[in-house]
């Protein structure tokens, strides 16, 4: 064998190893990242908010639905979900049966776009290049979905304002539509608000509502869509985020703005089309909100004692 031949064969592998491993293994790497960020008022106690997006359940994911479920177990004050749920037209009970626990507990969602459409076959070339191109599949039934969600006492922060109390925490929240489909309506929820939290919900981090959220004072910001970037290269990071969001904050916490946090979560699933993932397992993140840093304390933080800025 020549050594173009060994060469070939060599990557041929390599590549069919690196498939096996994003198809078969690390797809169903469940993972909990745990977050501090600086967003309370002063003297507020400090609130556990577990966020969970993206699961894109068909029937039969019984391991995502168990996983889920336990989460239930770290005994978050709040939980958040930012949308695409479902991958399957009968995906609702699947939904349920992960969520079930966690409806126990005071909640916030906002629907993605696959909440309302199916997933489709899709060239992933397409993710490489910027297109407004839409490609819809079946409905899905998230009439059924928000009515369980509501039923069990979550809030449709589809622009909406919700003011809740949380573990003695006064909490000014406010979500918009999927910006990936147009959707969004932030005007209908403008407005400066005053809140021990100030919390705002996107599926889609699109820059355009994470610039309104920031100017009325929102705290944080969570969203979800870009699943991390879903292939990431190690050294590199994510290559797509499939919005208008730079690369740099694909996942993880960063900050918009003087004032506001960004939290995007990489999510559970995948399109049932492209069920891979690399250097990105599927997750759910626990953020422990505590105060902000006195005037006095954040005047004497140096950039190597300051939080990283993306995480």
């Amino acid at each position: 064998m020549n050594s173009w031949a060994r060469v070939a064969l060599g990557a041929t592998t390599t590549g069919a190893a690196t498939l096996a491993y994003a198809a078969g293994i690390e797809r169903r790497r469940w993972t909990l990242r745990q977050r501090t960020l600086p967003v309370l008022a002063a003297n507020a106690r400090a609130l556990r908010v577990l966020h969970i997006s993206d699961l894109h359940l068909t029937p039969r994911q019984h391991s995502k639905q168990r996983w889920v479920a336990r989460l239930a177990e770290l005994e978050p004050d709040l939980v958040v979900n930012t949308g695409d749920n479902l991958a399957h037209p009968r995906a609702v009970p699947a939904a349920i049966a992960a969520l079930g626990p966690l409806l126990d507990l005071p909640g916030l969602f906002v629907f993605g776009s696959n909440d309302y459409f199916g997933p489709t076959p899709k060239n992933p070339a397409r993710y490489l290049v910027k297109s407004t191109r839409r490609s819809h599949g079946e409905p899905l039934p998230w009439r059924d979905l928000r009515a369980a969600l509501l039923e069990r006492g979550w809030h449709d922060a589809t622009h909406a304002r919700v003011d809740l109390t949380v573990n003695g925490l006064d909490i000014a929240a406010a979500g918009v539509d999927d910006p990936h489909l147009g959707l969004d309506r932030y005007d209908r929820v403008a407005g400066h608000r005053e809140a021990a939290l100030r919390l705002g919900l996107t599926h889609s981090p699109e820059p355009r509502v994470l610039d309104r959220f920031a100017a009325d004072g929102y705290d944080l910001v969570v969203a979800g869509h870009t699943h991390g970037g879903q292939l990431r290269v190690p050294g590199v990071g994510a290559l797509v985020t499939n919005c208008g969001l730079d690369r740099s904050r694909a996942r993880g916490a960063s900050r918009w703005g003087v004032h506001t946090w960004l939290h995007v979560s990489a999510g559970l699933g995948t399109s049932p089309f492209a069920p891979v993932r690399f250097a990105c397992p599927p997750e759910a993140t626990l953020l422990t909100l505590v105060p902000r840093p006195s005037v006095a304390s954040a005047a004497r933080t140096t950039p190597a004692s300051a939080p990283a800025d993306v995480g």
